[in-house]
């Protein structure tokens, strides 16, 4: 069900962009691409950058909410979250507890195996790894990434021993913690989540080695199928099997959750996101369209669960 609000319903709303984690520059343009739609709908918006100082950029300013559309630490993992807690700022999305949570791939599939959800097998990754004991475990190729990272930044596929320790050490250079994960063979899709809806599967299909960075923002050779390859069975398990471990890690208003179905069907969760990015080439805007939501529908409906004030995360 689609409730109707109006532009004088969110006050003075700032739009918090930018940020210093590695995303950036995501951010900067998911930040216009909301800042914009709110504008166009009539709604008092202002764009404020944590770059440049998040307290003084908020104080004194009358804001009555914030959309966050930060990527990455500091905007998504839950300290942003907190300080909007502690001003006493409603804002969009998940809560503290659940944005740590799903920015930390690590400690997101502990809770997902906890739950008995399904997400491959992986290991943490220190310069005391040895090569051939991960590869035994996990097997060839594997995928090595930064548990705090997200766009695929510091992401690597290893497909023999050899290329173990300078994948780790090249994820290293983004984050702590490393991990190794075991890779998936079959076919890659998301789910967005808005509010308690499930919005249309997409299935990416790229000719890189997996959905990195570059396929992600830059290359015009990635494909997204929506509606999905999926047969309408598949896609409702798909999308209630997301919705589980949306809720699993208490995420809340909006977000998007990662997934491989492998060459038995079996489904594989990855990772969630809870500030997913809204650019011209993001997922969530791609897969409200096809259920009927364009761009400022959509963003007007995250804003809209600025107003609830129930937070399960």
């Amino acid at each position: 069900m689609t409730e109707s609000y109006q532009a004088s319903d969110f006050g003075k709303v700032a739009v918090l962009l930018g940020g210093n984690s590695a995303e950036r520059e995501v951010s900067l343009n998911s930040g216009q691409a909301v800042l914009d739609a709110l504008l166009r709908q009539g709604v008092d918006a202002h764009a404020v950058d944590p770059a440049e100082g998040i307290v003084q950029g908020l104080s004194g300013q009358d804001f009555d909410r914030a959309f966050i559309i930060l990527h990455g630490r500091g905007g998504e993992d839950g300290s942003m979250q907190g300080l909007l807690e502690q001003l006493e700022l409603p804002y969009t999305g998940s809560g503290v507890l659940a944005s740590a949570l799903g920015m930390d791939k690590l400690r997101t599939k502990l809770i997902w195996r906890a739950a008995d959800l399904p997400t491959p097998p992986s290991i943490i990754l220190n310069a005391d790894s040895k090569p051939e004991q991960v590869v035994e475990q996990l097997g060839l190729p594997l995928m090595v990434k930064p548990v705090h990272e997200g766009s695929s930044i510091g992401m690597s596929k290893v497909e023999s021993v050899d290329e173990l320790r300078a994948a780790w050490q090249a994820a290293a250079e983004f984050d702590g913690e490393v991990m190794a994960e075991r890779w998936i063979h079959g076919r890659e899709y998301t789910v967005a989540i808005l509010g308690d809806e499930a919005l249309p599967v997409i299935g990416l299909e790229t000719p890189h080695s997996f959905y990195d960075y570059e396929a992600k923002y830059q290359a015009a050779t990635t494909q997204y199928h929506c509606p999905s390859d999926l047969s309408a069975e598949e896609e409702a398990r798909v999308q209630l099997l997301a919705q589980e471990a949306f809720a699993c890690v208490g995420a809340s208003g909006w977000g998007r959750v990662d997934l491989f179905l492998d060459e038995g069907g079996q489904a594989w969760l990855l990772e969630i996101n809870t500030v997913p990015g809204m650019t011209d080439h993001s997922l969530v805007p791609m897969a409200a369209k096809a259920a009927g939501i364009d761009f400022d529908a959509l963003v007007m409906r995250i804003l809209a669960g600025s107003l609830k004030e129930t937070r399960h995360g």
